[in-house]
């Protein structure tokens, strides 16, 4: 196999070939065909912080995965050779792909089968592997953390790969959508996937007073701003780590009542919810598509903020 290795903070990403993995009981080999780059993978390069979260180095990073099975395991039987299918990036054992385990930045990759999601015949392995991380971390924090339903004023920040599709999902739901983003780029798509107001800056959230805020980009100043301006006894849920860590009001955290949340990963069902709003029109994230070889390049390009959308590497 042949997969981009994470060796230490601030080392470029280094291009190996090794031994291809073998399923072993409960498992299954997946040839990855679309793997999405994160900007929690930028952070890992640049971050020493991001070595705790890691289960080994070196390692091969990407956790948005979407391939077809070639190989089984035994004691796997809800899957077979052929499958289209994509990862859920926490796995149930506690060893994501990408972090625990060498992930999707391969062509080939060891997985075990209760992390695995069927995918509809409708959508694209470069969907499919949006809708794993980006999709499933922005759906379980939209809804099964900060509570979104219809009719509620829901504010977002961070039109990327993830909140352009929790946004999105939001709208389909019948919630007012209010977004925030720095990017003039992302405030168009913001406008495009139905945001009823779009802002540049969080602070302007606060004329509106949504009920609930969800921060995707997690750059400090973004989640004390969306505590200054949700509503009183709303709900502000943070999921972006572009830092790790903030200096929030805690004045108004305390006088409005607001509940502070963090939301890490989702689950197999949070992805199956993507993949069907997906399969049914209803999202189609914009994606950037690049190859196989240039995955280093492509995190270069995330960290640039030069990106709109979520970028995949295409391996088909």
């Amino acid at each position: 196999m042949k997969g981009w290795e994470f060796t230490g903070t601030n080392e470029p990403l280094r291009l190996i070939e090794k031994a291809d993995p073998v399923a072993t009981p409960g498992t299954v080999i997946i040839d990855v065909k679309a793997a999405g780059l994160c900007h929690s993978d930028v952070a890992t390069l640049r971050d020493p912080g991001w070595m705790n979260i890691l289960a080994k180095v070196p390692i091969v990073l990407g956790h948005e995965i979407a391939g077809v099975i070639t190989e089984v395991g035994d004691g796997v039987t809800d899957f077979k050779v052929g499958d289209r299918v994509g990862v859920c990036p926490v796995g149930k054992d506690g060893l994501g792909p990408g972090n625990g385990r060498d992930g999707g930045y391969a062509n080939k990759v060891l997985v075990p089968a209760v992390d695995l999601v069927p995918m509809p015949e409708n959508i694209t392995f470069a969907q499919a592997a949006a809708g794993t991380d980006a999709g499933m971390t922005s759906y379980h924090a939209m809804f099964q953390k900060g509570g979104a339903k219809a009719g509620m004023k829901v504010g977002v920040i961070g039109i990327g790969g993830l909140g352009q599709m929790a946004a999105r999902a939001a709208v389909v739901a019948g919630c007012e959508v209010y977004a925030a983003d720095v990017s003039p780029a992302a405030r168009e798509l913001a406008k495009e996937i139905g945001c009823k107001v779009v802002v540049e800056d969080v602070s302007e959230l606060a004329e509106y007073a949504p009920e609930l805020i969800v921060d995707y980009a997690g750059f400090g100043t973004t989640t004390a701003g969306a505590i200054d301006a949700v509503a009183v006894g709303g709900t502000v849920v943070l999921v972006g780590m572009g830092r790790l860590e903030t200096t929030i009001n805690t004045s108004n955290l305390i006088l409005k009542s607001v509940q502070l949340k963090g939301s890490v990963g989702g689950t197999v069902e949070d992805i199956a919810a993507i993949y069907e709003l997906m399969s049914q029109g209803h999202l189609d994230p914009t994606i950037s598509y690049i190859t196989f070889d240039e995955i280093a390049e492509g995190l270069e390009r995330l960290e640039r903020h030069e990106v709109t959308g979520r970028l995949v590497a295409n391996l088909e």
